[in-house]
């Protein structure tokens, strides 16, 4: 599946993409802010694309101008999701776009857009958001996009990284998202 925003392509990811994906999540400012190391060569976000990225609702932010990866958007289920006891019409929603894109809007748009797309075609009643303590771009983005702060969890495990830290959950139904939009 594939989605369009004014400037964007939302589209699933492919190890074509490795070349730009290493580009971005090897800058130390994106990936830890989100829990996750910097990639540490094209082989690296490769093995990422092919393990982790390439899963269904999980998708490229990938610029209309010219099809390149800037980032990643996705959906996470049950199990699959950080977020504790996720009932069945529930996901949670996780992002991160590349530094050179940062306060460009492009994120939030993405966001739009799978925000319409679990709502009306999913029919999903609740998404969740989260970021880390410091993660002020994130939680920007969710404020901006309608989420609302639900609970905090102090000490969280960020096993990537293996170390502890603040996270702030957030959550949209779809009764406020329909009257935002």
């Amino acid at each position: 599946m594939t989605f369009e925003t004014e400037r964007l392509i939302l589209r699933p990811w492919s190890v074509e993409d490795a070349e730009n994906l290493y580009l971005y999540a090897k800058d130390p400012r994106v990936g830890p802010a989100a829990g996750w190391p910097v990639h540490t060569s094209v082989q690296n976000s490769r093995e990422i694309i092919e393990a982790v990225l390439a899963v269904p609702e999980t998708y490229a932010v990938c610029l209309k101008a010219n099809g390149r990866a800037i980032g990643s958007i996705g959906l996470l289920f049950g199990e699959k999701s950080n977020v504790a006891a996720l009932g069945p019409d529930e996901a949670e929603l996780g992002f991160w776009i590349g530094v050179p894109f940062w306060g460009q809007g492009l994120i939030p748009e993405a966001v739009r857009r799978l925000m319409q797309y679990a709502f009306e075609d999913l029919r999903l009643q609740r998404l969740w958001c989260g970021y880390y303590d410091g993660n002020e771009k994130s939680r920007r983005t969710q404020e901006k996009c309608g989420f609302q702060y639900q609970y905090s969890v102090p000490e969280k495990s960020c096993p990537l990284l293996n170390e502890t830290r603040t996270e702030h959950v957030n959550c949209i139904t779809r009764e406020q998202w329909y009257k935002i939009t």
